[in-house]
């Protein structure tokens, strides 16, 4: 994501940027809320005094509209996000219109700004200067291409080998397919983190070396106990991302909802569950602020969010928001979608 222009007073005012990543749309999905004003360049029928008996002959014209959000859907396997809302400003004021967001629009949000969303577009702005990673599980038989987003691990492919797996020509043939998906899936990446059990992954880099120097050159080993998402996690939480990549949104998600778990197992420091966190946050007691992307959308809406974030910051306490497209959120809405590492127990 790259920011064009800020014009704020006050936390209030418009800031224009271009999408450059199916991430930057993730994004952009919890920062744009109803109420809100979107301009962005669009397609729209343009019907003149001739037209109205055959409103199909009307010609489509690009124009630059601003509409009032209503509804904002995204659309993940399109690569698009929906704005949905009433044109303010451009032709057909009044009508209702809808905004394809894709990679690299150029769009203007216009809204009262939260310190989340602040955050947001801070973290989007870094991540795209940092290096792209995938993840590649190997057992014999078997394998799962992962591309690292900041939403989550999003699975590109599983290969399995039927019959007569890891025997001689039926391996080389495993090897080779997978060999030619890493290379489709790598070619806008830096590196590429191929882990699992055993000495399969070894015997892969090998025959990969000898077929493919050049994508060789970007695998990075990391011993794992199992595959697929299983396997992702492992990578996730050994620290293998985060030492490419620096600082990952998801390996950090990774980190604290483990770190959650063992308080709550042991009925150490922690707190969940809405009336639970905010028992906690009478007392001060919030370090770290766990809450879902999605809770903190839903209650957004009802506005009965914002007032206790900002309680949490003027105690000195960490916001962390976490996504609901992978293992850690899914964990955390299971606990209710909020909780919290405190700085001392608290009584129920």
């Amino acid at each position: 994501m790259r920011v064009l222009k800020k014009e704020l007073r006050f936390n209030e005012g418009e800031i224009s940027l271009v999408t450059e990543s199916l991430d930057d749309l993730w994004h952009l999905k919890y920062i744009i809320e109803p109420g809100d004003i979107v301009y962005a360049f669009t397609k729209r029928r343009i019907e003149g005094a001739t037209d109205k008996l055959r409103p199909e002959k009307a010609d489509k014209k690009t124009v630059r509209l601003g509409i009032k959000v209503e509804k904002v859907e995204f659309h993940r396997f399109a690569n698009r996000l929906r704005i949905h809302g009433i044109i303010t400003d451009g032709i057909d004021a009044g009508a209702y219109h809808t905004l394809n967001i894709e990679e690299g629009t150029n769009l203007s949000i216009v809204k009262q700004w939260k310190n989340d969303q602040f955050e947001r577009i801070y973290e989007a702005v870094i991540a795209s200067k940092r290096p792209r990673v995938i993840i590649a599980t190997i057992e014999e038989g078997e394998a799962c291409i992962g591309v690292v987003r900041q939403f989550g691990i999003e699975e590109t492919s599983c290969l399995r080998q039927s019959l007569g797996k890891g025997e001689g020509n039926r391996r080389n043939e495993f090897f080779g397919e997978l060999a030619s998906q890493l290379k489709w899936a790598s070619e806008k990446v830096e590196a590429v983190i191929l882990a699992g059990p055993g000495f399969t992954k070894e015997d892969f880099l090998e025959f990969l070396k000898a077929r493919d120097a050049e994508l060789a050159k970007k695998i990075v080993l990391e011993d794992t106990s199992s595959i697929g998402v299983s396997g992702f996690q492992e990578v996730l939480r050994r620290g293998a991302v985060d030492r490419i990549m620096q600082e990952s949104r998801i390996g950090r998600e990774s980190k604290l909802i483990e770190e959650l778990m063992k308080e709550i197992a042991t009925d150490g420091k922690a707190a969940y569950g809405m009336a639970d966190v905010k028992n906690a946050q009478s007392f001060g007691a919030i370090e770290t602020l766990l809450i879902t992307d999605e809770l903190l959308r839903t209650s957004r809406e009802s506005n009965s969010i914002d007032n206790f974030l900002k309680e949490v910051e003027q105690s000195q306490g960490k916001i962390v928001v976490f996504s609901t497209e992978f293992e850690p959120g899914k964990k955390l809405e299971s606990l209710g979608g909020i909780a919290a590492l405190l700085r001392f127990k608290v009584a129920a």
